[in-house]
């Protein structure tokens, strides 16, 4: 799939503005995400090499085809509501996640060169309904 700017788009087409943006919770964002990993025609998909070395100006551009963000962005409602590229960048601002969150989910150190789509699923759903782990966290959150 080919990408470009909306500078570009707008000097080869006529490029309207006027549409509303779909309206999504971060929860509704990252669930929809689960939903492509989950619905995603390839099975694996690439890992980002070493997002946690790289300068930020290189870490937030860092992108490639076929990989979980690039899932999300092919997806027409998170465009829709706002998804702009499918760069580490643009993913980190649109679900609105830490930089430690995405790299458990797209470093290659993780799990090499590919990753199973419904495993990251599972764990882009973890993000989206965290619940507490370990005996003393559930009493904390069973007792405020």
């Amino acid at each position: 799939m080919e990408q470009y700017a909306l500078e570009q788009l707008k000097t080869i087409a006529k490029v309207s503005t006027t549409c509303k943006r779909l309206e999504l919770t971060r929860r509704e964002r990252i669930e929809r995400w689960a939903e492509s990993l989950e619905h995603s025609p390839r099975p694996f998909l690439r890992t980002l090499h070493e997002t946690e070395y790289q300068p930020i100006a290189n870490r937030i551009a860092m992108r490639d085809d076929d990989t979980p963000i690039s899932v999300a962005f092919a997806d027409p409602i998170l465009r829709a509501a706002g998804m702009e590229n499918d760069s580490y960048g643009e993913a980190k601002r649109f679900f609105e996640l830490s930089d430690e969150q995405l790299h458990e989910l797209v470093c290659f150190c993780h799990f090499g060169e590919s990753v199973s789509a419904a495993v990251i699923a599972r764990r882009v759903r973890k993000i989206a309904d965290p619940k507490p782990s370990g005996f003393f966290a559930q009493l904390r959150a069973f007792f405020g």
